[in-house]
This record gives structure tokens, C-alpha cells and sequence, in this order.
């Protein structure tokens, strides 16, 4: 009867004829699309299929004020729908902290909120993080957790109960960053007054946790890359590694969909999955394929067809939550082999993250531009390319604080 649409939201009243109530009609409610994804807002109000049919041109006094009730609601949804698609700010999540949809009431709903609307978007890394991090609020603070409640004071004892469970640093300031979020979103739709937030100068400002220098030097990947123990599995996950390594330190996520149809003139080009959604500019990146990266390919590659994955670890008819499960196990494995690995070697922990912070550090040790090393990296800003630099920066001072008082002895 009433419907609305704006860069690619749809606002509509419709009878929800799936499931009658005991009263035998059906709700009438407001339908939001958008990007395939629907979600329907209550209006209170109930009628058979033939009045819904004849409400447009209803004359009597109850069909009038129905038809009036429910305007009024459609009306509603869609001056919110507006004020965000005029923004290009409109999500799902937003909608239902302006509408109050139970959500805006306490920590505990806002997060489970986000997490619908994350699983909804198949965008399940974010959502396992999210649900890890209310999991994490909730032992702290069983029961609901009113917007309000979460003070200065909240955070300091929520950020003292995190160091008490043994958490890093970076953990730490992920889960406040992530409870910051949540706080940004209430307070931009006005369910958290600016006198209620707690973030911020003067208040509470969350401690950047600074990320293990764990960057191998040229020595140690040769050390690696030549590693035998005489059993093909630990052979095989030392090859997967060496090869992210080499791929411009690719996440496992990003490895397990490339496709031969991703290699163009001797190049892997591929989007990160986790830049993907958030920005706007696609950004390829690009990685030349050594003759490495062939040797391991024959030797554990699927056969060189445009339509088949590099490696077989998937089908292509996995679910979002199924290619999930299966990133995580890979990365497991090879994190569980390479740490063998580098304690046989005498290197200590090593993992995929390793490979990804040793691309970037060897890179800069041989003199690659940081521009480059950015871009190849998939970064959006030199700034998260400098914290990968950090400990060789940290090096390089050291190293030069020395020259200052060599005087040839």
C-alpha cells in the first residue's frame, strides 16, 4: 500500500500472510530491503486478507483509523531511511537504534543486535569477534548492562578484569574499541546522551596495545625454507607458509580463495576480504609469483585451470560460516606445524602472522619504499604499515644511538 525506495533501500506495508495469529489475522507490517536482506517492523495492527485488499480505498471509520496507524508507522521508518540513505550512512543496525527496536536499552542488545546483523551479512569474522567480545562483557558483568552504566570507572575495572583473564595488550584494546563502537553508534542516534559517553580527552581513552615484534630476519626464512624432518605434513604446511610469505604475507582467509583466474601476467591479484567491505575504492593488490611460488604450487596445487582454486582446501559450495571454519583449522594447522618447526630451529613461535610482519620487515631492511611496502600490504593508511615497522624502526634507532660514540675502539 505505502512503499519508499532510495539507493537501494526499499520501504514497504505489507500483510505478513506466513503465520496467522490466534485471532486468525495476519500483522500488518513494514518490510526494509536492502542488498537482499529483509527485516520487518511491527505496526500493531491486524486484518484479513480482503480488508488489507480494500484498505487503499477504505471509507469506514475503523478501516480509516487502521489505515492512519499504519501510515504513521510507514512514515516513521521511512523519514529514518531517508535521513541515512542522504548520508549513505544506512545499515540495518543504525535503523534499529533510531526506531529503539529494543536495542538501544543496554549493552548486552546492542551487541546481539550487531551480531544478527553481521551474521545476516555473512560477514562472520566480524561477528565471532563480536560475540567473543559481549561473551567476554557478560562474565565480567552478568545481566544486562544499561548504556548508561558503562562510565569511566565501567571501563577501568572491565579493562582491569581483562588483564586479570591474561589477555595482550592488543586483545584488550580490541574489545574496548569494539565496545566503542557500539557506544558510537547509540550516541549518533541519539539512545546515549554526549554527557553519558565515556570515551574520549579527560575521560577514558583506550591504550593503543603495541603488537609483538615478531618479524624474522633473511636468516631465519632461509633457515626455514630449507627445514627438514623427513614427514611430508611438515613439509607441506612449511611450503603453504613460505608461499604467504612470499605472496605479500596474504591472510589465510585471502589465500584459500585464490583461484588461477586471480593470476594475470605473472601476478596474483587479489582484494583483501578484511578492506573488502570498508572501503570504497577497491584496492587490488598485486604479487609477482616467483619461481618459489611455482615449485610449491606443482607440488601441492590443484591442476592449472582458470576455474580452480590454487590450493584444494575448498569446494566453492561452502557456507559464510563454513569457509570460516575451514580458514580457521588451516591457519591452525599451519601455526601448529611451524611452531614445531621454530622450535627446532631455535626460533621460537611462529605463525602466519609472522610470515605477513616478515614480509613487510625484510622488505624494509633491503630498502623497499614504505609506499610500496603499504600497497603491497593492502593498507589504507601508512600508519598501520608503520606499526608492522615498529620493531625494525626500533632497531634501526638503536643501531645508530651506538654510532654516536664509536670512536674507533
Amino acid at each position: 500500500m505505502y512503499k519508499y525506495a532510495k539507493d537501494g533501500v526499499t520501504v514497504s506495508s505489507v500483510l505478513d500472510t506466513r503465520r496467522a495469529k490466534k485471532s486468525g489475522l495476519y500483522p500488518v507490517k513494514i518490510q526494509v530491503a536492502y542488498k537482499r536482506i529483509q527485516k520487518y517492523y511491527a505496526t500493531g495492527k491486524e486484518l484479513m486478507p480482503a480488508d488489507w485488499t480494500k484498505l487503499p480505498k477504505a471509507k469506514s471509520k475503523k478501516l480509516l483509523e487502521i489505515r492512519q496507524d499504519i501510515s504513521s508507522s510507514f512514515d516513521l521508518i521511512k523519514k529514518q531511511v531517508q535521513e541515512m540513505t542522504e548520508k549513505g550512512l544506512f545499515s540495518f543496525e543504525s535503523l534499529n537504534l533510531r526506531l529503539g527496536r529494543g536495542c538501544g536499552e543496554t549493552l548486552n542488545t546492542v551487541f546481539q543486535h550487531r551480531i544478527d546483523s553481521l551474521k545476516a551479512e555473512q560477514r562472520i569474522g566480524n561477528m565471532l569477534w563480536y560475540s567473543n567480545v559481549i561473551k567476554s562483557v557478560e562474565r565480567f558483568s552478568p545481566g544486562p548492562v544499561p548504556l548508561e552504566h558503562v562510565t569511566v570507572h565501567w571501563l577501568q575495572r572491565y579493562e582491569k578484569f581483562l588483564r586479570a583473564e591474561s589477555k595482550s595488550p592488543v586483545t584488550i584494546s580490541m574489545h574496548l574499541r569494539a565496545i566503542r563502537a557500539i557506544l558510537n553508534e547509540a550516541r549518533k542516534n541519539g539512545n546515549l546522551r554526549d554527557a553519558q559517553y565515556p570515551f574520549g580527552k579527560g575521560k577514558f581513552e583506550i591504550q593503543e596495545g603495541e603488537g609483538r615484534k615478531i618479524a624474522l630476519n633473511i636468516k631465519q626464512i632461509e633457515q626455514i625454507v630449507r627445514y627438514s624432518d623427513g614427514n611430508q605434513l611438515t613439509s607441506y604446511y612449511r611450503d603453504l607458509w613460505f608461499f604467504i610469505y612470499l605472496c605479500n604475507g596474504i591472510n589465510v582467509a585471502d589465500l584459500v580463495k585464490l583461484k588461477y583466474s586471480n593470476i594475470i601476467d605473472g601476478e596474483i591479484c587479489f582484494v583483501r576480504q578484511k578492506t573488502e567491505r570498508t572501503t570504497k575504492k577497491r584496492k587490488e593488490i598485486r604479487a609477482v609469483i616467483t619461481e618459489e611460488m611455482y615449485t610449491i604450487l606443482n607440488r601441492w596445487g590443484n591442476p592449472p585451470l582458470e576455474n580452480n582454486y590454487l590450493f584444494p582446501f575448498l569446494n566453492g559450495t561452502e557456507t559464510a560460516m563454513e569457509l570460516k571454519i575451514k580458514t580457521q583449522n588451516l591457519t591452525r594447522r599451519i601455526n601448529w606445524h611451524m611452531n614445531i618447526i621454530g622450535k627446532a630451529l631455535g626460533i621460537g613461535s611462529i605463525s602466519t602472522y609472522t610470515a605477513r610482519h616478515s614480509f613487510a620487515t625484510i622488505l624494509k631492511r633491503r630498502g623497499a619504499n614504505i609506499i610500496f611496502i603499504s600497497e603491497s600490504l593492502g593498507h589504507n593508511d601508512l600508519k598501520t604499515t608503520a606499526c608492522y615497522l615498529a620493531g625494525f624502526e626500533k632497531e634501526e634507532r638503536e643501531k645508530n644511538a651506538y654510532l654516536l660514540t664509536d670512536f674507533g675502539k
